[in-house]
């Protein structure tokens, strides 16, 4: 499946049994000898009462994450058109808390991706009081960036033309920068006015992706606390265009809203 390009393998582990070795996950991810996505997705049976079902992120290279946008509407879509459920809104649990998935009558799904936590230890981030705009040494220069935890830890960088950042080079300086000691993924926002934005993203785990969800979150959160947008906001990422809601209230939750696409279905032997 995808999201904005952002692509998916989707397990459904509620009738089939299954582990995830990280090798396994390296060796399905490979877009050459493999089938090749940017994360695995996992269905299982919820743990918690009230809840729909579990979960679960593999990054490509197999490592376990708290969250990811894209992969939720997906998510929303399989469990639906799989027989799953017969509801159109979904509860979820995943690793960073429970969210609520809603699939709207023209196809997009819409998820409640709950509230922005900008404090420096849900990040991680090795900074001693939290701060609207924190400045960070990398590459022999001073960074300016936001750093916030939406379900996975994120820092925003402002840039002045999104087509010349240096995402790949830094991208990769602040995702492993010692001061996120759990790595960080990496946006690079571009305002192009107070209700529109682009971004690029490199992600922790997967480098730069065409879209990303909690990306476009963490870079509207960022920007509306430094009071350059509006409360409603598109995002611009190369795959394609989610909207951002949220209304500045530290309590408030982020609303996404976005497609998910299935792109072809298989079996694979283990």
């Amino acid at each position: 499946m995808q999201g904005l390009g952002n692509d998916f393998m989707v397990v459904d582990a509620i009738h089939q049994s299954i582990s995830f070795p990280p090798l396994l996950i390296q060796r399905w991810a490979d877009r050459h000898f493999g089938i090749g996505f940017d994360q695995l997705l996992v269905v299982e049976e919820a743990t918690q009462e009230g809840v729909d079902f579990r979960y679960r992120i593999f990054n490509a290279d197999g490592s376990e994450v708290q969250q990811c946008g894209n992969g939720a509407r997906c998510f929303a879509r399989f469990v639906l058109d799989k027989g799953l459920t017969d509801q159109t809104e979904i509860t979820v649990e995943t690793a960073s808390g429970v969210i609520v998935l809603y699939i709207e009558d023209n196809g997009l799904v819409r998820v409640n991706m709950g509230a922005p936590n900008f404090a420096p230890s849900s990040l991680p981030f090795n900074y001693a009081d939290q701060q609207i705009k924190y400045s960070v040494p990398v590459l022999n220069d001073t960074i300016e960036l936001g750093a916030v935890s939406v379900g996975n830890p994120h820092a925003v960088v402002l840039v002045e033309d999104i087509q010349t950042a240096d995402v790949a080079r830094l991208g990769q300086a602040l995702e492993s920068h010692a001061w996120f000691p759990e790595r960080v993924n990496v946006g690079f926002a571009q305002i192009i006015d107070r209700q529109h934005i682009t971004l690029r993203v490199y992600e922790r785990g997967a480098a730069e992706t065409l879209a990303c969800g909690t990306g476009a979150c963490a870079a509207m959160v960022v920007l509306r606390q430094w009071n350059l947008v509006e409360d409603s906001v598109t995002v611009t990422l190369s795959g394609g265009d989610l909207l951002i809601q949220w209304d500045g209230e530290p309590d408030s939750p982020i609303w996404m809203s976005g497609p998910a696409v299935t792109v072809f279905e298989g079996e694979i032997n283990v």
